[in-house]
């Protein structure tokens, strides 16, 4: 939106033309007098019309009321060139007076223009000296009135909108803890400093850095634009999240940001960004391409970074439940520390009682030991028995023999002899060599 002209403006700038002195054509022959012929007529200098017309654009050019100039007014014959320029005469309603406007292809991008409508154009006055006429060189043309300005709106949200600008699958998350954060605002406004404020409050341990650009008038668009491609080419202290942020003003106030260029350096950047542009109520379409929307820039650095008050309460929560964790795992291991020390002292004889109960087994093992003694010397002398009663020495003592043959081989039948054969006979007291004499008789045999 322009800024309107100080109090007294249009008083001042009439007593200036007033004081100028203007150039007096009538007067013109009478001022040149001491240049006339001898014969008595005045001799009139005259200049070719592309000097003047030349003179008139650089008094133009050097005047800095008229290159910085907004006009408003109502489009009429409006036409549009094959190379995509506009051209158009501005008119106020309620008289016949016209200006010629030429709003160029690289200024307008396209924008909507129509027949009647009511708009506010930036630029500089200026002459076309091929036909020698005056025209208004627009850079910067605004619809005045809500409809115009919806209307223009809504034609741009739907070609963005189906270019896929929108699309949510493509927002990023913000980063919880930023290292840096970037700011695209003026940097003389309250924006600035109020997001400073809140920075330092909230999460000091944040730096900031600005990239500065116009908020609104011609312009503003693509210098919003440059700041975002300006963070975005940091190759040192470069931020992860961006802030594009504008206080409240008019819809005209913050058309610039309902702008194509802003909305595609918006999408195209590789950092995410928060629009904070004018109050809540106010919705630009930047705020539909950026990847979250504040309602206010305070509220934009609000959401940037955590608050350290938060931050500390969090973190002694977290302490406090830490804290909680170790003490309830110190109770638990010492519940059990005292089950298995109450198990190990039942567990643990009494001394008196161990005393006891160490005399009675050892009377039990005594007797055990006598017992177990008793039975083996009982099956020792049952072997004794046993071995005397097989025992050969006790068989010859009662007056037994044993005969063995010559081999040493005993002798139990009377098969195993035969006459002449050598023979020992063991007695008790000892042996002797014998021979029999004849055929032993065997049972069955007669004498």
């Amino acid at each position: 939106m322009p800024q309107r002209p100080p109090r007294g403006f249009h008083a001042r700038r009439q007593v200036q033309r007033q004081e100028q002195h203007s150039f007096d054509w009538d007067r013109a022959a009478e001022r040149e007098d001491a240049g006339a012929a001898g014969d008595g007529r005045p001799s009139l200098r005259s200049r070719p019309v592309g000097e003047i017309a030349r003179q008139i654009k650089r008094n133009l050019s050097s005047d800095p009321t008229l290159n910085n100039v907004w006009i408003e007014g109502e489009v009429r014959s409006f036409s549009r060139s094959g190379a995509g320029h506009y051209y158009f005469d501005l008119a106020d309603a309620d008289s016949e007076t016209v200006l010629s406007c030429a709003f160029f292809r690289r200024e307008n991008r396209g924008m909507a223009v129509a027949q009647g409508d009511q708009v506010l154009v930036h630029g500089s006055v200026d002459i076309y000296l091929a036909r020698g006429t005056l025209q208004i060189i627009v850079d910067d043309l605004r619809p005045i009135g809500e409809g115009v300005l919806q209307a223009e709106y809504e034609r741009l949200f739907r070609t963005l909108e189906e270019a896929g600008l929108f699309n949510p699958a493509r927002k990023r998350p913000l980063p919880a803890y930023p290292k840096r954060i970037g700011v695209v605002t003026s940097s003389s406004g309250a924006v600035w400093h109020d997001i400073q404020q809140v920075i330092g409050r909230r999460w000091p341990l944040t730096p900031l850095t600005l990239s500065p650009c116009l908020t609104q008038g011609a312009g503003a668009a693509r210098s919003i634009a440059d700041g975002i491609e300006r963070l975005n080419l940091l190759t040192e202290n470069e931020p992860d999240v961006i802030i594009v942020a504008r206080g409240g003003g008019s819809p005209e106030d913050l058309w610039a940001y309902n702008e194509e260029a802003v909305a595609r350096a918006i999408f195209a950047s590789d950092i995410p960004i928060i629009s904070a542009i004018g109050h809540e109520t106010d919705v630009s379409i930047a705020d539909h391409v950026a990847d979250r929307r504040a309602p206010t820039p305070s509220a934009a650095a609000e959401i940037a970074v955590p608050d350290r008050a938060e931050e500390a309460a969090r973190v002694a929560g977290i302490r406090q439940a830490a804290d909680h964790c170790v003490d309830r795992l110190i109770a638990d291991e010492g519940y059990r520390v005292r089950l298995g020390r109450e198990g190990l002292e039942r567990a643990a004889p009494h001394p008196p009682t161990l005393r006891v109960e160490i005399s009675q087994r050892r009377r039990d093992l005594d007797q055990a030991i006598d017992r177990l003694i008793g039975a083996m010397q009982a099956r020792s002398a049952a072997n004794v028995l046993r071995l005397n009663a097989l025992d050969p020495e006790r068989t010859l003592q009662r007056g037994y023999a044993v005969v063995s043959n010559a081999a040493g081989s005993i002798v139990t039948s009377t098969a195993g002899l035969a006459a002449d054969q050598d023979i020992h006979i063991q007695f008790a007291d000892g042996g002797i060599a014998a021979r029999t004499i004849a055929e032993p008789t065997r049972e069955g045999d007669h004498a």
